[in-house]
C-alpha cells in the first residue's frame, strides 16, 4: 500500500469523526475547547504530540502533486507548524484559539472544513 493511501485511510475517518463530534455536540465542544485553552500545560502537550506526527506525515509524505495526495501534505505542515506554535508559546496559541471559539461561525467552519477534508481522504484511501 502507497504511503498515500495509508495516510488518507488514516487520516480521513479520524476528521469524519471529529466533524461529526462537532456537528452533534457543539455545546460540549465549547466548553471542552475552553477548558483546554486554560491549561497552558494541555496546550503544550498537544504541541508535544502534534509536533512529531506531522513532522512523520512531512517526512514520508511531501508531495507537492497536483491531486487528492497534496491535501496529506498540506495537513503535515499545518500539523507541524501548529505543533511548533504550541511548543513554543503555549499561551498565545492559546489566545488564538479564544478568539477563533468567540467566533460565531468558526465552529460551523471547523465542522464543515472537518467533514470535507475526512469525506475526501477518506473516499481516495478506501475506493480501492
Amino acid at each position: 500500500m502507497s504511503t498515500s493511501l495509508f495516510l488518507a485511510k488514516l487520516i480521513g475517518p479520524v476528521c469524519l469523526v471529529i466533524g461529526l463530534a462537532l456537528l452533534i455536540n457543539r455545546a460540549g465542544f465549547r466548553t471542552l475547547a475552553e477548558q483546554f485553552l486554560d491549561s497552558p500545560a494541555l496546550m503544550f502537550l498537544s504541541g508535544v504530540i502534534t509536533l512529531p506526527a506531522g513532522l512523520a506525515i512531512v517526512l514520508t509524505h511531501n508531495v507537492w502533486a497536483t491531486d487528492t495526495r497534496i491535501l496529506i501534505t498540506i495537513l503535515g505542515w499545518l500539523f507541524v507548524i501548529g505543533g511548533a506554535a504550541r511548543v513554543l508559546a503555549p499561551q498565545r496559541m492559546a489566545a488564538v484559539g479564544r478568539t477563533m471559539i468567540a467566533t460565531p461561525n468558526a465552529l460551523c467552519v471547523s465542522t464543515g472544513v472537518y467533514l470535507v477534508i475526512g469525506a475526501l481522504l477518506s473516499f481516495f484511501g478506501y475506493r480501492h
